[in-house]
């Protein structure tokens, strides 16, 4: 399938710039989310492992609808600012619990470590993602690509966070346990990947194709 990008009757910049802004909405919640602990099925994650897999859904359309080079595009606009938010938001909200804006008068290096790790893992992670989707997505299996891409950008991304925000952190609980939790993280990833993003992939690939063509 040839992607949008090439098409000079349509006007990209209203649904690259949501994407856009899409991205940044997402990992800020995830970063917020990853703080707060949340028992599945008797498997203990937190509730950032089933908000993070929307960017890689993100990525993937755009991918998908309007080639890897504007797909890179966004992900490097919106680096920095996902970068301040994250930790605006984490300092504010730490740990789950409003701390105040008093908070933002002192730096904290645990909520930075979160911040930067995200947008280390979040770099990384989605350009692996295009990378591998991009090379698989003429295949006729539509959901291959999307599936491919999820598995090996999540266990790169994950991997990336939680060494980044935990190793030797300041939490000990976390210092001691980030592996176990990492990989815990990314199976929960990839379950809710193959079972809830692929198909919503699907969904929302037939819906924006359908309104791009209306609009052309």
């Amino acid at each position: 399938m040839s992607d949008f990008s090439q098409n000079p009757t349509l006007n990209l910049d209203f649904p690259l710039k949501r994407l856009w802004a899409a991205h940044i909405f997402f990992i800020v919640l995830s970063n917020y989310a990853v703080q707060l602990p949340v028992t599945v099925l008797g498997i203990e994650t937190t509730w950032g492992t089933f908000t993070y897999p929307f960017l890689f859904l993100l990525t993937d359309l755009t991918v998908r609808l309007f080639g890897d080079r504007l797909a890179r595009r966004i992900i490097f606009f919106a680096m920095m600012p996902a970068l301040v938010l994250s930790y605006i938001f984490g300092a504010i909200f730490q740990q789950g619990d409003f701390q105040g804006l008093a908070s933002l008068t002192t730096f904290s290096l645990f909520v930075f470590r979160i911040a930067l790790a995200s947008f280390v893992a979040y770099a990384l992670g989605q350009l692996l993602d295009i990378f591998v989707f991009q090379r698989l997505r003429q295949l006729y299996q539509w959901w291959l690509a999307p599936a491919a891409a999820s598995v090996f950008g999540n266990l790169l991304d994950t991997f990336i966070f939680y060494s980044v925000a935990f190793y030797q952190t300041t939490d000990a609980y976390m210092a001691e346990n980030w592996v176990a939790l990492a990989w815990v993280d990314y199976g929960v990833k990839i379950l809710a990947g193959l079972v809830i993003f692929v198909p919503l992939y699907g969904i929302f690939l037939n819906y924006i194709l359908n309104r791009l063509r209306n609009h052309r």
